[in-house]
């Protein structure tokens, strides 16, 4: 079940009354923290890391169309009509069309050009606790399927629980299997600040110049440490939340969340359900 708040997405309208947890506020110091401390040197266990692979390899979510408005940039290169910017005609296509066409338009010359990415995407995963039996088969799938749905944009990946780490930034593609990898690998955490792991999502967000700009926070939202989360979901152009319900969990501030970012909100009650969700999702 996905929930449309405010008809398509959340409004981000605080006059709104607040549910949930998020009220509850603790004065503990959040830090950053590097890859390279965190992870630890040994291997998951190998029976975790091989469901979280076979899941990987067998989830995806539907493929969009191409998005023929996509703007020039800096990016990969691309083949695409003639469009009055490029003069790096693309041989091989342009002669495919014009077999097609005998009397070509402009449009029918496939020129080469760099295109700017259309949407960038920071996961945010919810790593308190242990990361083991439905937990992390919802953390696999949700890599899985963003990182198949993604393939001509660019993913970030935020692990958090009383601190939060970038575990890959917007510019570095990772395959899934490494970002799996590792989650897998980071030691099991008590505490869940929700609040600081927005805080670095946000902040790398802020750097990225794509068209569509969206966050997507894998939790169960039962927030324990750092301040009230809602303020800061707020300043998110795009938010999205997908509420583990396996366990014990806040729906209201997930909702709220969703609702104050902009986006929408999916409890998720097993791995199965990640895929169809993040499609209303990411619509």
């Amino acid at each position: 079940m996905v929930v449309d708040l405010a008809g398509e997405r959340g409004t981000g309208d605080l006059t709104q009354a607040a549910g949930g947890q998020g009220a509850l506020t603790t004065r503990q110091t959040a830090r950053r923290r590097d890859v390279a401390e965190l992870l630890e040197d040994r291997a998951p266990d190998p029976e975790v890391a091989a469901l979280a692979q076979r899941i990987a390899r067998r989830l995806a979510i539907r493929r969009r169309p191409r998005d023929p408005r996509a703007e020039r940039g800096s990016g990969r290169l691309a083949s695409v009509p003639y469009r009055y910017r490029s003069d790096d005609i693309d041989l091989d296509r342009t002669i495919e069309v014009l077999t097609e066409r005998p009397v070509p338009e402009d449009t029918d010359i496939v020129v080469r050009e760099r295109m700017r990415s259309r949407r960038d995407v920071v996961l945010v995963v919810d790593v308190s606790g242990s990361m083991r039996g439905e937990k992390v088969r919802m953390a696999a799938a949700t890599v899985a399927a963003l990182s198949a749905d993604l393939v001509d944009d660019r993913l970030a990946l935020v692990a958090f629980w009383s601190d939060a780490a970038l575990l890959t930034p917007l510019e570095q593609y990772v395959p899934a299997s490494r970002l799996l990898d590792q989650l897998l690998r980071i030691p099991a955490r008590g505490l869940t600040n929700v609040h600081f792991a927005l805080t670095v999502a946000h902040a790398e967000l802020a750097r990225s110049s794509a068209r569509r700009r969206t966050a997507v926070l894998l939790t169960d939202a039962v927030h324990n440490a750092g301040p009230d989360p809602r303020l800061l979901a707020r300043r998110f152009p795009e938010l999205h939340v997908l509420l583990q319900t396996d366990g014990e969990h806040d729906a209201p501030l997930g909702a709220d969340l969703a609702r104050l970012g902009h986006g929408r909100f999916a409890p998720v009650a097993g791995h199965r359900d990640v895929a169809p969700a993040l499609n209303r999702l990411l619509r």
